[in-house]
């Protein structure tokens, strides 16, 4: 400070300054400013209040200054000395001296924000200095632990309150809306961040199990996001500042998947990533204050937690940990316009999404679901939204190659899959996703192959799928249902071979294996031995001649009216079938 002009001591000030943390001269200089200029009081009233100042006089000019620009009058050094007579307090003021001397000499109003913050600096390091000198009397009259750790987080709670509030009328206003902005501002005119799952300030949640690859999926997409390169067929873009909080991946596995990205030094563009950051738990007053401070030190437009249950103290179950959460840390960051991912892991019921208290999803934009679908396939669906803006769904193919050990560099990626369409090639043998275990289309493909008629219920899918041995959770069963129920009016896929499609005769070609030759000349048949006023029915065999009309002791039903079960395709017992039931009780149902 040795640019700025030195105002003599009053008495009193080297006893101060050898003391408790303070800046007489900063003080001096901003007190001298804001008693000329408005603005310089409003530009420090940004940065401190009345409690940041230290000396007692110069936070009575403080005062009376505050008063008069809330009155609307006119500021001046006379003004303040003539208020300050009229409260009777010129004597803390040297009886008028100290104004004239600070106010006669002054710095302009842009200089105020620099001298202000070194005041604000000063009175943090003075209330930690106090801080420490409570628990140091708490310590000598021998208080217990939990009375010491209730002083600690009292006092953090201030500091994070202080931190979150901000200083002055002017920060507390600010989330006051202007009607005039607010109606001129095009809400819908959005402009997604890179890879089209959020919008800029928004909250989302990525979720998925262990085999998914999370952490692989958004570091590529932060990397890309933050060196201006396209993701997800989307077009580059700016760079985003981001701030990556990382308490689940080594270093070393970070480092190659960086290198396997084609990053490297002088090639990571704005992302600044915090390996097992010794934050506070973020479900906590100290933690928010921690992740602020970060945020402000790094500039960041976005931040990344990986994986969000490492970053929480409290039971994961218990809607309060996320309450807690929201309030003291994803709150902060929505005001101040900074978006959050979060990364999480699924529960056990992986239909029911991620794992812990259903409040975790309460406060986020989106929830994205990223599920592995075999042979590089990833699914990303999105299953709860706030706004509906941007795609709900991607199909994504993870690319990398191999180099012994190593991972090519540059060589791993995440695109949009553009699969072949899903059928069937002239071998009879699945294409597409219709090859990929775990897929809709894998399931409906087995389910073609397998001869089972395109109306059966989810029940018949899960047993035969059981018996065959193929995976396949509870949604995509029923969606594959509903999707080959659709085209239960309509010829089954023809994985015969034949693909002629010729239909002489007026019937169909064979299309399936092992239909019955003597269904085979049915005129208009849409499935193997199928006609069609029966569709979905599978053909019935002559009845033996113990059940022949007028053989046995009772009527023998038409091959219309005879169901079979749709597991060994033959004639169910009549009262079996009254009954409701479509297998015969010998038959396997898992």
């Amino acid at each position: 400070m040795d640019n700025v002009i030195r105002h003599p001591s009053t008495p009193g000030d080297d006893d101060d300054r050898a003391s408790v943390p303070h800046d007489i001269e900063a003080e001096q200089l901003v007190v001298g400013a804001i008693m000329h200029y408005p603005q310089a009081h409003a530009e420090a009233a940004q940065i401190i209040d009345r409690t940041d100042i230290y000396r007692s006089a110069h936070r009575l000019i403080w005062d009376v200054v505050t008063q008069l620009i809330e009155e609307g009058s006119g500021v001046h050094p006379v003004a303040v000395r003539a208020r300050i007579g009229q409260l009777g307090q010129l004597r803390l003021v040297d009886g008028g001296v100290l104004i004239d001397r600070l106010g006669s000499d002054v710095i302009v109003p842009g200089m105020v924000g620099h001298f202000a913050q070194i005041i604000a600096d000063r009175a943090h390091e003075r209330r930690y200095d106090e801080h420490a000198s409570e628990l140091k009397a708490a310590i000598a009259r021998k208080a217990s632990g939990e009375e010491l750790d209730k002083l600690v987080s009292e006092f953090q709670q201030r500091e994070t309150l202080r931190a979150n509030t901000g200083h002055g009328p002017a920060h507390l206003v600010a989330s006051i809306l202007d009607w005039d902005a607010f109606f001129s501002t095009d809400f819908g005119n959005v402009v997604l961040l890179p890879g089209r799952l959020m919008a800029p300030g928004q909250q989302i949640t990525i979720v998925g199990d262990g085999k998914a690859g999370k952490s692989l999926f958004c570091q590529e997409w932060m990397w890309r996001a933050a060196t201006g390169r396209e993701f997800l067929d989307d077009k580059p873009g700016v760079p985003l500042r981001i701030l990556y909080l990382d308490a689940e991946n080594g270093q070393e596995q970070v480092q190659e998947r960086f290198f396997s990205f084609g990053a490297g030094p002088g090639r990571m563009g704005t992302l600044r990533y915090a390996s097992f950051p010794p934050v506070r738990p973020l479900d906590t007053a100290g933690g928010g204050a921690d992740l602020l401070a970060l945020v402000k030190a790094t500039d960041a437009e976005l931040v990344v937690l990986d994986t969000v249950s490492r970053f929480i103290s409290g039971p994961e179950n218990d809607a309060d940990t996320w309450l807690s959460l929201y309030r003291h840390t994803l709150l902060p960051l929505k005001r101040d316009r900074v978006a959050s991912i979060r990364l999480d892991h699924l529960g056990k019921d992986g239909e029911r999404g991620a794992r812990g208290s259903s409040a975790k999803n309460q406060d986020v934009d989106h929830v994205w679901t990223l599920a592995a679908q075999g042979g590089g396939v990833l699914s990303l669906k999105r299953t709860h939204t706030r706004t509906g803006i941007g795609p709900d769904e991607f199909v994504i193919r993870r690319e990398a190659r191999r180099d012994g050990d190593s991972w090519v560099p540059g060589q791993t990626r995440h695109v949009i899959a553009t699969p072949e369409p899903s059928g069937w090639d002239s071998d009879g043998q699945p294409t597409g996703l219709a090859a990929t275990p775990g897929t809709v289309e894998h399931i409906i493909a087995t389910l073609d192959k397998a001869g089972l008629p395109n109306d059966i219920g989810n029940r018949v899918a899960r047993q035969r799928l059981a018996t065959l041995g193929v995976p396949g959770g509870t949604d995509k069963i029923a969606e594959a249902i509903r999707r080959r129920k659709s085209r239960s009016d309509t010829p089954a896929f023809d994985v015969s071979g034949d693909v002629t499609g010729d239909r002489t005769g007026g019937r169909y070609p064979e299309t399936f294996p092992g239909t019955d030759p003597r269904n085979g000349e049915t005129a208009g048949q849409t499935f193997p031995g199928t006609p069609p006023e029966t569709s979905g029915t599978p053909p019935v065999p002559d009845p033996s001649p113990s059940r022949r009309e007028g053989e046995g002791e009772r009527p023998v039903r038409t091959a219309s009216e005879t169901p079979l079960c749709v597991v060994c395709l033959t004639p169910l017992d009549p009262a079996r079938a009254a009954a409701g039931y479509d297998t015969h009780h010998p038959c396997p149902t898992t």
